[in-house]
């Protein structure tokens, strides 16, 4: 989607000029033009818009005034769009929160008029997170000069002749297979330390998974698995208690050693032998300067290890998360301990390669959890930054355009055996 410019919610739309455009000739069954859906905090600047399409002799039906009252919202909203020859979303950061993600919800309810209704997206706020279904349309600008012209073009157009226009019709998800969605950030992204593993809200689920995962415990399940990791695995990794396990660590040692000189003093002794206190002297003075020494070492290795602790931790907890969100078509990854990557993805054909591979289906399965475990969290990255640590395939894959997963699963095999 192309940069956009900032556009206040509660302006104006700009006059429409009606000279150039007339509306197309309803149908039967048609009662409207256009079905236009906003949130109510969008209401001025909305109904600005209707005042002015209805100016030009465009049919809108809208909520507030068109939907039959005793009858639910969705009910209303299906009659609506099935009666409209467009339908036009007036996206902004509140409509995505509310309106759009009631008809996701819903989706089945809606799915077969919106398969042929051209769906209008009007971006009236930059700073929205664009619902996935409506990725792959071209966006009309409230912040475009042209906006008018182009809003009266795509109204006025006949549907059956819009395929060279700015809209396409509604797509199925099959369009997004390999797409990434917005990472997660953790709750705890301020003040997180290398040592530490991000921490991920599974109270609600996230808007865009919210339209994707059918059974929303599924992603609650998979985040508690990556959870774990801040609970079961991040241990003695703060500096002051390292510092504190090794001081006493070196004060049992001086002990040990004062013990051990003592005994090995009266054994001397014992033998009638002597000993030079030079000697004596020299090797206590090497004794105490190994240990500050030692203690350098030991926290220089700790600091290098610990991002990449975290990180392999937090990749096997993806994995086992991975074996739950797969039959979701999500996958998860990350590179960090402060970002989970996210895409949305089907597994099915590469599946089925398995079971062809394999044949019998209880060790398919079970070297399919497997793959997963081990490859997805990786799988997901490169997909998510749109890059992978080796050449294209010759072989053409279960993804359109892109590396599948059982290619990426084979050329990660290989590369370990060259190592």
């Amino acid at each position: 989607m192309d940069h956009l410019q900032v556009v206040d919610s509660q302006s104006q739309p700009a006059a429409l000029s009606p000279s150039v455009y007339v509306p197309p000739t309803l149908r039967e069954g048609e009662c409207y033009h256009v079905f236009i859906s906003y949130s109510s905090t969008d209401y001025q600047w909305t109904h600005s818009l209707i005042n002015q399409l209805e100016s030009c002799s465009l049919q809108v039906c809208y909520h507030e005034r068109d939907f039959t009252p005793g009858r639910t919202v969705l009910e209303n909203m299906s009659d609506c769009i099935q009666h409209s020859q467009k339908v036009l979303l007036v996206l902004s950061p509140e409509f995505v929160r509310s309106r759009w993600c009631l008809l996701e919800a819903n989706m089945s309810l809606f799915r077969d008029c919106l398969e042929r209704k051209p769906i209008v997206p009007v971006l009236l706020d930059p700073g929205v997170s664009v619902p996935l279904h409506l990725c792959h349309l071209t966006y009309l600008e409230a912040s475009d000069p042209d906006f008018k012209n182009k809003l009266l073009k795509v109204l006025c157009t006949p549907n059956m002749k819009l395929q060279g226009s700015t809209m396409v019709p509604f797509q199925p998800p099959s369009l997004y297979n390999g797409k990434a969605l917005q990472p997660l950030v953790p709750v705890n992204d301020e003040g997180l330390n290398k040592w530490d593993s991000g921490q991920f809200s599974d109270m609600e689920v996230p808007d865009q998974l919210r339209q994707i995962i059918e059974d929303q415990e599924k992603y609650r399940e998979a985040v508690r698995l990556i959870n774990s990791v801040s609970q079961n695995k991040v241990w003695l990794r703060p500096l002051w208690l390292r510092a504190l396990i090794y001081i006493a660590g070196v004060l049992f040692f001086l002990l040990l050693l004062a013990f051990s000189g003592g005994m090995i003093g009266l054994t001397f002794e014992f033998l009638e032998f002597t000993v030079d206190n030079a000697n004596i002297g020299a090797i206590t003075i090497f004794s105490l300067c190994c240990i500050p020494i030692g203690f350098i070492i030991q926290l220089c290795l700790w600091k290098r290890d610990d991002e990449k602790y975290i990180v392999r931790e937090m990749q096997k907890a993806l994995g086992q998360a991975n074996t739950i969100l797969s039959e979701e078509k999500v996958l998860m990854g990350c590179l960090s301990n402060a970002k989970i990557y996210l895409v949305y993805v089907s597994l099915d054909g590469c599946k089925q390669e398995f079971a062809e591979t394999f044949c019998e289906q209880v060790v398919t399965e079970e070297m399919f959890q497997k793959a997963l475990m081990d490859f997805s969290p990786g799988y997901a990255c490169c997909l998510a930054k749109r890059h992978f640590p080796f050449p294209q395939p010759t072989s053409t894959g279960h993804l359109q355009g892109g590396i599948c997963f059982c290619q990426y699963v084979s050329q990660q095999l290989s590369r370990g055996e060259r190592k």
